[in-house]
């Protein structure tokens, strides 16, 4: 007798198999007796992990057009915005934002979030909010905060000093934006300083890297360097690594196979880089994307993140991490069968595996959270963004929703239609 059985669905890689869960674990798949004290069909749908976020601003979702818009759409102009609305914001507003986020991502499917906590500020407001964010999420989604200088380690008089005692206040991971130090000297010693912080605290750690267009920001090879020399590994990720796609080719000839003998992971959210980055263009225009496909192909671990919701670098988003897979493959122009089942591998087991989160996924004895989505597959997901017919995390159902088929009223054709189609449901 189960607690929770999910009836008929199509896994991922195609398969079709029951679960059955028991208190917060999976504790049988394949075909199971119909014993349970409830039960979901999830026959003809697709079922899939929950969707994972490895880099976010909780601390600022929510909160565009305070206190004004950003005029230029850059990234400096949206630092400043965030500048002015950190020291204004109280501790209560930042938890209410944060909870209604945690609310949107929980009926999206979307289980596992790491948010970077701006440390700047002396109040160190923010990191009081997400800390209790956190808290009161736990029972249901997984948020894991970064302890994140926002104008930098160095630039500011206390940096460095508000960093440790944001992790000392319980931060999980250490983060940095070398590339926003006054030099590119400053810029490389602080990556050194945070990738030993890291270590020695047995912490990860997920830095901004070069979030810009200038060829010239290669603090990536400092951290490939550092990661190396610790043993970090899988533990480290550089995030945006914009400057990347400016890059002459024979310099990323050599800097892809550092960044894969670091074992260090990459994080590109390309919502937010496409939007941002080659604002200072005519044409043509840059993508502002780093090189995904390359990386892969190095066996770089690569996953796509949201970054901004409503915020003062983003006029959009709806907590949808299928809205950020379906950007990334069409900039990265991963639009192979195979590369789009690898974007949706991005947005789930490969951004769990950055976030290193335990007992993830849909195997007997893992954590028994999932989703059920109105889709045959993986692509077809991509293609639909579809509904999430029921969310489940840690063995209970958090989040429903009917199936949203049209109604036509046209002769000779079907009363009702949906847009999944057989030949897009691999």
């Amino acid at each position: 007798m189960f607690d929770l059985l999910i009836k008929g669905g199509t896994l991922p890689d195609g398969t079709r198999a029951d679960i059955g869960i028991t208190g917060d674990r999976i504790a049988a798949m394949g075909n199971l007796p119909d014993a349970a004290a409830q039960t979901i069909d999830a026959t003809g749908d697709l079922v899939c992990p929950p969707f994972v976020d490895p880099h976010f601003h909780m601390d600022a979702t929510l909160s565009y057009g305070t206190p004004r818009l950003n005029a230029s759409g850059t990234l400096l102009e949206g630092i400043n915005l965030w500048g002015e609305l950190r020291d204004i914001a109280s501790v209560d507003e930042m938890i209410t934002r944060a909870i209604e986020y945690c609310d949107w991502a929980v009926s999206m499917g979307l289980l596992a979030i790491r948010s970077h906590v701006d440390t700047t500020p002396d109040h160190l407001r923010g990191v009081e909010a997400m800390l209790e964010v956190k808290r009161r999420v736990a029972p249901y989604l997984d948020l894991q905060l970064v302890a994140f200088p926002q104008d930098g380690l160095y630039r500011t008089k206390t940096g460095r000093e508000n960093l440790i005692r944001a992790l000392d206040m319980g931060v999980d991971v250490v983060g940095g934006i070398p590339h926003f130090e006054r030099t590119m000297a400053e810029g490389a010693a602080s990556v050194t300083d945070l990738a030993q912080i890291a270590a020695d605290r047995g912490l990860m750690l997920d830095l901004h890297c070069d979030e810009t267009d200038d060829p010239l920001s290669r603090h990536v090879e400092v951290l490939a360097y550092e990661v190396q020399r610790l043993g970090l590994g899988g533990r480290a990720a550089g995030s945006h690594l914009t400057s990347m796609h400016s890059m002459d080719n024979y310099y990323v000839s050599k800097l892809l196979p550092l960044i894969a003998e670091s074992g260090m992971c990459a994080i590109p959210n390309p919502l937010i880089n496409i939007t941002l980055q080659g604002r200072h263009d005519t044409f043509p225009k840059r993508r502002g994307l780093t090189r995904v496909k390359e990386m892969q192909a190095h066996g770089i671990t690569v996953g796509w993140g949201q970054d901004c919701v409503l915020d003062p670098w983003y006029s959009l988003g709806t907590a949808d991490m299928l809205d950020v897979a379906f950007m990334g493959l069409h900039v990265a122009q991963m639009t192979s069968p195979a590369d789009m089942a690898r974007c949706f591998d991005m947005v789930t087991t490969q951004n769990a595996g950055i976030m290193n989160l335990p007992d993830y996924g849909l195997r007997v004895g893992a954590q028994a959270s999932l989703v059920v989505l109105d889709a045959g597959g993986p692509v077809e997901a991509l293609r639909l963004r579809p509904d999430r017919l029921a969310v489940v995390s840690k063995g209970k159902l958090v989040a429903e929703r009917a199936r949203n088929d049209a109604q036509l009223s046209l002769p000779g054709r079907p009363a009702t239609m949906n847009r999944r189609h057989p030949t897009g449901m691999a």
